[in-house]
């Protein structure tokens, strides 16, 4: 749901990574929280992500909408995995800072978060997520959309290194 005013097709992508999507979809694989909740990747293009969510109780707050911040989190690795798809082939990501703007409760049945990469950078991408939920009817309605920066950072791989602790506790 990325308006006029934010045009993508004017957006130079230079793929780095021709193996971009396989990456991408292997790093996501890897977030144990992703699974945990249910989401998965559902559309990888260059400077685009788009990630679902099924509805479960789990995920509600007390009124029975999509947590807020199970929207701020789908919200974040879709700008992550959209930049992500631009990244080379020895840079990983990371979120630097987003924000997020809760326009409506999350009520429905499917969470839908659609990344787009702004503007590429050598260090710093700039990502726009519209998050939406798809209702009983199949109708969509926007609830929120995050502004986020990401940072590149070169050679460092996306993998976890041996000596990555793999839970339990803080480091």
């Amino acid at each position: 749901m990325i308006d006029a005013d934010v045009n993508i097709e004017s957006v130079d992508f230079r793929v780095s990574n021709p193996a971009f999507a396989e990456r991408v979809t292997a790093s996501f694989a890897r977030q144990a929280f992703m699974a945990f909740i249910g989401a998965r990747v559902v559309t990888i293009e260059p400077g685009s992500c788009d990630i679902e969510l099924p509805y479960r109780p789990e995920l509600g707050q007390q009124h029975g909408f999509f947590h807020g911040g199970v929207v701020g989190t789908l919200a974040d690795n879709a700008c992550g995995y959209a930049s992500f798809t631009l990244a080379p082939v020895d840079a990983s990501i990371l979120t630097v800072e987003y924000k997020l703007n809760l326009m409506a409760p999350a009520a429905g049945s499917l969470l839908i978060a659609r990344g787009r990469v702004i503007r590429p950078g050598r260090t710093l991408v700039v990502a726009r997520a519209d998050v939406s939920v798809r209702r009983d009817d199949g109708s969509e309605k926007p609830v929120a959309t995050a502004l986020a920066t990401l940072m590149l950072m070169a050679g460092m791989a996306d993998e976890p290194s041996a000596g990555t602790r793999k839970g339990g506790g803080t480091s």
